[in-house]
């Protein structure tokens, strides 16, 4: 059997960064072209769109697609796309742009030309539309929904050429990995079906449980944290990378991981989101996705199975990397293991109920973490970044983060 086939219709990678001549002549020119400013979110987009993850896109949305996302899961030719990726302007800037002109992508922290593009539609969205169909709220506390409404006042769409991958492969090397590069590490271990585990934690030991399970099932597991923005309080991805590292090497059979890196911001749009990763696992060649509790969640704004459902109302054909989806995980004392709602039958008092959240709390606060827990090689590399650190966020349990919620 063979890997999953890259999204859209020509079932095939479309990654737009330049190489060779090409790429040192677009370079050159792009240093006369007026600049537009990219957020950290634009850049991680436009890398993605260089790398061929958000194959089959060529270039920021257009307001066709925009709507057609926003209210339908469809860009304007009918291809399934879940979330908006689009770049904003002030009026000024964008007002001041000609049709067809070609702009350079600049990215605001460090100032490099990251691509250029061919203007071919300016236009203005509302906002709140945006954020209630993809975020399911308007509520300016979600991160996600500030993210929108700290965009420019109008969106430039048209087709780019990808020129760097910014600091990723360096800062990341050997796990920031592209499609083409998962493709060819899946290929060359036989594998066919591969299992994506996503992450913005260090992995404690219900995360472990989730990849395990799918282990059962798959030929492979690629466990693939992002390496982009989150917001305060969540761990860095270089420790992150060392706990994941860590564990593989402990507590996994040998070859049967692989942990890469991708280059996103979170967006936190809980289902939405969980549909976006599952369309650019498609892409890295990924035939299934681990779906657990409250994916890509963050507060209270979703249930913590909302992300389960989601996989089940949009149609079958939308993508072909399906979602693993599991139930709450937990550690059962009376079981002497791990468990889920499925597979325990005892009380909730008998349970250790395990969250990303629950445990920064705890490292944060420097309280006595639960025995099962967390593994103690992982919990040693945590405790140390946690008291180097001069300033702590104050974390905040919701009710996701204590387990409490039953499955709808």
């Amino acid at each position: 059997m063979a890997l999953v086939k890259p999204h859209g219709k020509n079932k095939t990678l479309m990654p737009l960064k330049l190489e060779g001549a090409a790429l040192e002549a677009e370079k050159a020119k792009a240093k006369g072209l007026t600049q537009v400013r990219m957020s950290s979110r634009e850049t991680g987009d436009l890398i993605m769109l260089g790398i061929g993850g958000f194959t089959p896109l060529e270039g920021f949305m257009g307001h066709d697609d925009w709507k057609g996302v926003c209210d339908s899961y469809k860009l304007a030719d009918g291809v399934f796309w879940p979330i908006p990726i689009t770049l904003s302007t002030s009026k000024g800037q964008a007002d001041s742009l000609k049709d067809n002109e070609e702009v350079a992508l600049v990215d605001e922290s460090t100032g490099e030309i990251m691509g250029t593009m061919v203007i071919k539609e300016k236009y203005t969205i509302d906002k709140v539309h945006e954020c209630k169909q993809v975020y399911k709220t308007d509520d300016k506390a979600h991160p996600g929904v500030a993210m929108v409404m700290a965009q420019g006042d109008v969106n430039l769409a048209g087709p780019v050429k990808v020129l760097s991958e910014g600091s990723f492969p360096t800062e990341f090397a050997g796990v920031y990995l592209t499609p083409k590069e998962t493709r060819k590490i899946f290929e060359d271990k036989g594998w066919s079906r591969v299992a994506a585990f996503q992450t913005r934690n260090p992995m404690h030991r219900s995360h472990e449980y989730l990849a395990k399970l799918s282990l059962e099932i798959c030929d492979g597991l690629m466990i693939h944290s992002l390496l982009g923005k989150l917001k305060p309080g969540d761990i860095p991805a270089d420790v992150r990378g060392n706990c994941i590292d860590t564990l593989i090497k402990y507590y996994f059979v040998k070859d049967t991981c692989v942990q890469a890196g991708y280059p996103l911001d979170m967006r936190y749009a809980g289902p939405r989101e969980a549909l976006l990763h599952a369309l650019f696992r498609q892409n890295y060649g990924c035939s299934d996705l681990i779906v657990g509790r409250d994916h890509a969640g963050v507060g209270d704004y979703y249930g913590p199975f909302d992300a389960h459902h989601i996989f089940d109302e949009i149609p079958a054909d939308a993508l072909e990397t399906k979602a693993l989806k599991i139930d709450m995980t937990f550690y059962c004392m009376k079981c002497d293991g791990m468990a889920s709602n499925r597979t325990c039958p005892h009380d909730k008092a008998d349970r250790l109920n395990l969250s990303g959240t629950a445990l920064r709390k705890m490292l944060s606060e420097n309280t006595d973490v639960p025995d099962h827990f967390s593994r103690p090689e992982v919990l040693q590399i945590l405790q140390k970044y946690y008291a180097g650190l001069t300033e702590k966020v104050e974390i905040t349990l919701h009710k996701h983060s204590t387990g409490e919620s039953a499955k709808k």
